[in-house]
């Protein structure tokens, strides 16, 4: 939290005051200027800086400056409430998170979390999406101001570490079918977007259907977050047929112990998040996520994330083979107008 406790409106409020009196001493030929001017940081609000843009200001080139990141310039973008920056333009650039938890007297942000499996260049079932439809919905989320953010974003945000864009994503794939390689990847990189693979390790076998551990490796390499997602897939909320209460608790600790073990062998990568297969869980498989080691976990609940959700059962929406767009556009909420009493 921000060590002022001024409601968001009225820092902008205030803000917006000193602005007003600053402009008072702008010459005509500021205008002019190619680079921003930095009027001052306000003593009254020392996490902020008031500037005047320049001509050659762009609000990549402004996050770079300030906040030393240009992939930040959502932060000048949604305080401002602008979506490009034009030469004279007042702004205020904030340097801490203002909104962390995305709260208003109206409701609260929300995170839609997706989940897909298979992936094919013809063919759907409610299980297999299509190259075409999957490309249409990543393209959708580019066109109408989207952020697909990575697991690790994420949880900051539900640790009330980080600040995220308003309209954040988070995109998961689970299994470990060859699909992801072929299909999902490329286009994942076309739009630069993170996300996350969980395999449960004896799928990855490297056949026709199947990823190998090659591929696993060249995607992490390239920017695929891979997570647990078991060993052998088997429902860990209930114990199998005569299977006692003893074994039934070394069998699941098993699941979620070796699986990590063989992803830290095969690729050097120790595992933090994970998906239960069939999307449910109980208390003792939670016990044993915690034991050892693991940040969340995911069901298939289909529900978006407000920063206060369970790590351990956190909501994804399945994106079904059989969705067209408007379907899909069901699953990314990003606020609730709940309000919090």
């Amino acid at each position: 939290m921000s060590r002022h406790s001024l409601p968001v409106p009225a820092i902008r409020l205030r803000i917006r005051n000193i602005m007003l009196i600053l402009a008072v001493f702008i010459v005509q030929g500021c205008a002019l200027q190619r680079s921003s001017i930095h009027i001052a940081a306000s003593k009254d609000l020392p996490d902020f800086v008031t500037i005047i843009a320049g001509s050659n200001d762009t609000l990549p080139s402004l996050a770079a400056r300030y906040l030393h990141d240009p992939e930040k310039s959502w932060i000048i973008s949604e305080f401002n409430n602008i979506s490009s920056v034009s030469a004279s333009q007042e702004l205020v650039i904030p340097l801490e998170p203002f909104d962390k938890a995305g709260l208003s007297r109206q409701g609260y942000q929300t995170v839609p979390v997706l989940a897909y499996h298979n992936f094919s260049n013809s063919k759907k079932t409610l299980m297999v999406t299509r190259k075409d439809h999957f490309e249409q919905q990543m393209k959708y989320l580019k066109d109408n101001g989207y952020t697909v953010i990575s697991l690790n974003d994420f949880f900051d945000f539900l640790d009330y570490r980080k600040q995220i864009p308003e309209k954040s994503v988070v995109i998961t794939i689970d299994d470990g079918w060859r699909s992801v390689y072929d299909i999902a990847y490329p286009i994942l990189k076309k739009y630069h977007y993170p996300a996350t693979l969980f395999v449960y390790t004896d799928l990855i076998t490297g056949s026709r259907k199947t990823l190998s551990w090659q591929q696993i490796a060249e995607m992490a390499q390239g920017g695929l977050d891979i997570q647990c997602h078991t060993k052998t897939h088997r429902d860990l909320n209930k114990a199998e047929d005569h299977e006692t209460l003893q074994k039934y608790a070394r069998d699941i600790n098993k699941e979620i112990t070796a699986s990590a073990r063989i992803i830290k062998e095969k690729i050097n990568k120790k595992v933090k998040y994970f998906a239960y297969p069939y999307g449910d869980t109980n208390r003792l498989v939670i016990a044993f996520l915690k034991k050892n080691g693991y940040r969340g976990a995911f069901t298939v609940k289909r529900r978006s994330n407000p920063f206060f959700v369970n790590h351990y059962r956190v909501n994804r929406a399945m994106v079904y083979g059989d969705f067209n767009l408007q379907a899909f556009k069901r699953n990314l909420k990003v606020y609730s107008n709940k309000a919090l009493r």
